[in-house]
């Protein structure tokens, strides 16, 4: 990972955790695709980042993973990547459907970096992570949830929201971290109410190297009611 290898004193040790299928389509229902080059400048900003952690099942053909692009590019660049493969499963009206959920894979080290972090950062909307979240703050560490409140329907469950110390909602920094703007999910493309003659036209934000995340393909994750 780069940046400093030594962490002055006081300076807050951080740790990421990213449900990666989770934040795609919350990002994707704020209408934006996520640059994680950018996000972890964010989240080294003023502390300590020890591990930044992505978590992904994997659909896997013959000879190529739609992810693969996007798990590569994040272990060149300061991810901790954890993967398995997705499996193929038939639901009560006979529709295929992939399964590849990473809770145990995230709870797992979580606990085990707990011990080394002052304050974990946690991006999923999953109420599942409650009882994690609650285990994490009892060793000392305080968590903040990120997810959101503003996609439709919101992302976050109500449980995992008031269980952890603080809540980022994924708009509220979209600015920051965000690669590219898109069309929202769920919602009909509405055409660009056009610019006075006079006005200039924005500059566009830098490109970053981020593969854009490709689970466009893959059921949305249901909310946590």
């Amino acid at each position: 990972m780069t940046g400093s290898m030594r962490r002055s004193a006081g300076v807050e040790r951080v740790g990421l955790f990213v449900d990666g299928a989770n934040l795609y389509h919350t990002s994707r229902a704020l209408g934006f695709e996520i640059d994680f080059a950018a996000l972890l400048d964010y989240f080294r900003g003023g502390t300590y980042l020890v591990r930044a952690f992505y978590y992904t099942a994997l659909v896997e053909t013959e000879d190529y993973s739609p992810l693969r692009p996007l798990t590569d590019w994040l272990a060149y660049n300061g991810w901790q990547v954890v993967t398995k493969p997705a499996k193929q499963q038939t639901d009560q009206t006979g529709r295929p459907r992939l399964k590849g959920n990473m809770d145990v894979e995230l709870a797992v080290d979580m606990l085990e970096m707990a011990p080394h972090l002052d304050h974990v950062v946690l991006f999923s909307g999953d109420g599942d992570f409650r009882r994690l979240v609650e285990a994490v703050q009892r060793m000392g560490v305080r968590v903040t949830v990120v997810s959101s409140t503003r996609a439709q329907p919101p992302m976050i469950a109500d449980e995992l929201r008031r269980q952890g110390d603080n809540f980022l909602d994924v708009a509220d920094i979209a600015p920051e971290i965000a690669r590219r703007q898109v069309e929202p999910r769920g919602r009909a493309p509405t055409p660009p109410a056009p610019a006075p003659a006079s006005a200039a036209a924005p500059a566009p934000r830098p490109t970053r190297a981020t593969p854009a995340d490709p689970y466009a393909d893959n059921d949305a994750p249901e909310p946590e009611a």
